[in-house]
């Protein structure tokens, strides 16, 4: 890493465990609405929702639906998917959103990672979450704010990871060339392809493996 002059590294599955939080969160959702999920299993009612939200998300990243549709859209397809069409989606998403808020915490150990390069090269936050969410995740782990030198949330600028406009802004934002900004990132699509197409170097992390035994360049 001796040419590495920047390291950037996404926000959710990367510091921090989006995936506990949001299937602990999906947990207390099945616990207040027993009525309305108590038949699924968390597992069961993780999968559905996976089902449902992740191809709205990819949508919002591709610019083809607005952040309010998704956020609508994947409580109330969720309640016709159990059969309870009728149900208020908005009060189901607003429960879910204060508990996944309830549950947030560092993936172990990277908290010291993200720290420890902070001593020796500067460091930045770029991700894709909603950015008011991510605000008050930055609000709440203040080490993060405090010690990036750049934060980039995709939203502000207009376009999503992995588009090559979010990569070119956030290059602009560490201040060097785009082959000297290493980005650590556990989604393939928009951290690995995003950031190579940027000519970026990539660290595919994986909280089910991991670093991946690939860093690619450009």
């Amino acid at each position: 890493m001796d040419d590495v002059e920047f390291v950037y590294f996404d926000l959710d599955d990367t510091l921090l465990d989006h995936e506990h939080a949001e299937r602990t969160a999906l947990a207390d959702v099945r616990d207040r609405y027993r009525a309305i999920f108590g038949t699924l299993s968390v597992d069961e009612l993780q999968e559905k929702y996976h089902a449902i939200n992740a191809p709205l998300w990819r949508r919002y990243a591709d610019g083809e639906i607005e952040k309010d549709t998704v956020q609508h859209q994947r409580f109330a397809r969720l309640l016709e998917a159990v059969d309870a069409p009728h149900a208020d989606p908005s009060l189901v998403g607003r429960y879910y959103m204060q508990r996944y808020a309830a549950h947030w915490q560092f993936i172990p150990g990277a908290r010291r990672a993200y720290e420890s390069i902070a001593e020796n090269r500067p460091v930045g936050i770029m991700t894709n979450g909603f950015a008011e969410v991510q605000a008050q995740k930055l609000d709440q782990f203040p080490t993060l704010r405090e010690r990036a030198d750049a934060i980039v949330v995709c939203e502000e600028t207009g376009v999503l990871k992995p588009d090559p406009q979010a990569f070119a802004h956030a290059t602009e934002e560490a201040g060097g060339e785009p082959n000297e900004i290493l980005y650590v990132g556990d989604s393939y699509r928009s951290d690995v392809e995003g950031g190579q197409r940027a000519g970026w170097r990539v660290a595919w992390f994986s909280t089910r493996a991991g670093f991946a035994s690939r860093v690619g360049r450009n």
